[in-house]
């Protein structure tokens, strides 16, 4: 039995309310994937923060109509899955890492920023670290110098107490 007009609505409502918040969409074709294997690629889009729904394609089509991602409409065929993200690289990892180990998850595509991608620029995209690593290698890259002139104002002092106990040692071996 088909979905009822008010389940579509709403269905078109929820996707829509969350494309409306996205930075990226990515879609990918999920034939003969086993439950488990779509209860395994949900349980890591939700750890990731990623919004993953399968969807009619009309009901999609709708969803993304009067947003920057409507240039997906034309990529929309055959039986996918939607990853949706406010995170730019999550997405695109979930479901890449998801189709490198499976073969039976294959990505077709996706949109960012009212940019429509192919398939290999999901997959460049997925190789690029997410916020959180490039805000960690930055502050890295911040503190570098300032620990480094730390450890240097540490180390006169220390050689200093070195020199002394060495000149003490000698002393103490030279006979009076």
């Amino acid at each position: 039995m088909g979905l009822s007009l008010q389940q579509k609505q709403d269905m078109v409502a929820e996707v829509g309310e969350q494309v409306a918040k996205a930075q990226t969409v990515v879609i990918a074709e999920y034939r003969n994937l086993t439950v488990a294997d779509m209860t395994e690629l949900r349980r890591r889009a939700r750890g990731a923060g990623v919004y993953l729904r399968v969807v009619k394609n009309t009901l999609a089509r709708r969803a993304v109509a009067d947003t920057p991602f409507h240039g997906l409409s034309e990529q929309l065929v055959g039986p996918l899955a939607y990853g949706i993200s406010t995170d730019p690289v999550a997405a695109a990892k979930v479901l890449s890492d998801y189709a490198r180990a499976n073969a039976k998850l294959v990505i077709k595509g996706g949109a960012m920023a009212n940019k429509v991608m192919s398939a290999r620029d999901v997959v460049t995209l997925a190789s690029m670290p997410s916020r959180e690593q490039l805000l960690a290698q930055l502050m890295g890259t911040m503190q570098a110098p300032v620990a480094k002139f730390v450890q240097t104002l540490n180390e006169v002092p220390g050689k200093f107490v070195r020199t002394l106990a060495a000149l003490h040692a000698e002393r103490e071996k030279q006979p009076a």
